[in-house]
């Protein structure tokens, strides 16, 4: 299928702070010293040192003692401009009456435990692991369900025209072509502890697990199933589904550690085959089904299936993106918003106005399944996993 070209989110990315907790309190008062010292405060909200670093020791997911101080310095600044944009986005939900009731932020941490395989234990000690009480999680998501409603709001007036389809389709017509390449879906057994209802722990039971999952298959067991229910994968979520690639598009998994040699083997088998379990350069355990395969190239129509649609949901997105980076702009400005960190790290340069290190994790904690702030480029990042394909019409 055509592959169109996405823009990036600033927004998005921005907007994922939801890992902070919950701060209370108004004023804006000197700093004070302790673990209440504030580091911001958003129309009279406090957020805290407590808040940055807890968030900083997340996404860095114990490894803080790789980080230089300017390093650190520069990820805590960030988390907080992270916290200070929730703490806007989520004020400007409830003036337009868009903050959740209890029982929404009840059903949707439940679907969080339910989508990520965990169990109420495996829930705890994501929590602890991640330096976080369950009420500090539910203000978290609270937040995060307010900022999205606030969102859908205001993208739902968007609207595209039949016309603007046809004008973006004839002004694009290399991009509509269905290239050869196959839709896989993958199972995988995952050595790095990962929070997962059946995770394992170390590369021999990765291969077992595989390899007992491989057994359950050859005896009629349905892929998606055990995918959903035992895959140690965002991928779980969709069954498996990795998506659709063409030769080009496999080279994205190569990266992370598939061998390229896999491609050649996925083209040869037919639809609904599956391979034996195969271990990558990371050391997790795969089994691959190909759902869908495509040997010849052909120009696509806008009578195909779902190209319209792909063509709408695409200018949509732009159109988000834009609305909601104006949204994010707009309430910023409109708020009074005092950052202590920043001013600190101006008054004393050389320091980088550091009066305390970032807790260190006792082990690396699990990201919460809430939207995450983003970090340095300078910062170590963790162990890349498979990405997913963009989604093609099956065919």
């Amino acid at each position: 299928m055509f592959r169109i070209r996405t823009v990036s989110s600033l927004f998005f990315l921005i907007v994922a702070a939801s890992l902070a907790a919950s701060c209370g309190g108004s004023g804006t008062s000197a700093v004070s010293s302790g673990s209440d010292e504030i580091a911001a405060v958003v129309n009279g909200v406090k957020l805290t040192v407590a808040d940055v670093d807890r968030v900083t020791t997340q996404q860095l997911k114990g490894q803080q003692s790789q980080l230089s101080q300017l390093e650190l310095a520069s990820a805590r600044l960030q988390a907080l401009d992270g916290l200070v944009t929730q703490e806007v986005l989520f004020q400007r939900a409830q003036k337009d009456n868009l903050v959740p009731t209890e029982d929404e932020v009840t059903a949707e941490i439940q679907k969080v435990k339910q989508e990520g395989g965990l169990t109420e234990e495996g829930f705890q000690k994501m929590l602890k692991e991640g330096n976080q009480t369950e009420a500090q999680y539910r203000e978290a998501a609270k937040k995060d369900l307010a900022i999205r409603k606030l969102r859908d709001k205001l993208t739902a007036q968007l609207k595209v025209q039949d016309r603007e389809v046809e004008d973006f389709f004839r002004a694009n017509p290399k991009e509509f072509v269905a290239r050869p390449g196959v839709a896989i879906s993958d199972i995988i057994a995952d050595p790095a502890d990962n929070g997962a209802r059946f995770d394992v722990k170390t590369e021999l039971e990765a291969e077992q697990k595989s390899k007992e999952i491989y057994s359950r298959l050859k005896s009629g067991a349905d892929f998606a199933t055990i995918a959903r229910q035992q895959s140690e994968h965002d991928s779980a979520y969709r069954s498996g589904d990795l998506g659709f690639f063409s030769q080009e598009q496999f080279s994205v998994l190569t990266q992370q550690g598939i061998p390229a040699a896999l491609w050649t083997r996925l083209m040869s088998m037919q639809e609904g085959d599956y391979t034996e379990p195969m271990r990558d350069q990371a050391g997790r355990w795969h089994i691959f089904k190909v759902t869908q395969k495509r040997t010849e190239s052909r120009d696509l129509t806008l009578n195909d299936p779902e190209v319209r649609k792909q063509i709408s949901d695409f200018i949509l997105n732009q159109r988000g993106q834009l609305l909601n980076a104006a949204l994010l702009t707009r309430a910023r400005d409109e708020a009074k918003i005092e950052n202590y960190l920043a001013k600190r790290m101006v008054e004393n340069p050389n320091s980088f106005g550091i009066l305390r290190p970032v807790p260190q994790a006792a082990s690396s904690p699990q990201a919460s399944p809430a939207a995450t702030v983003s970090i340095p480029a300078t910062a170590p990042t963790a162990k890349a996993t498979i990405p997913t394909a963009s989604p093609t019409p099956r065919r």
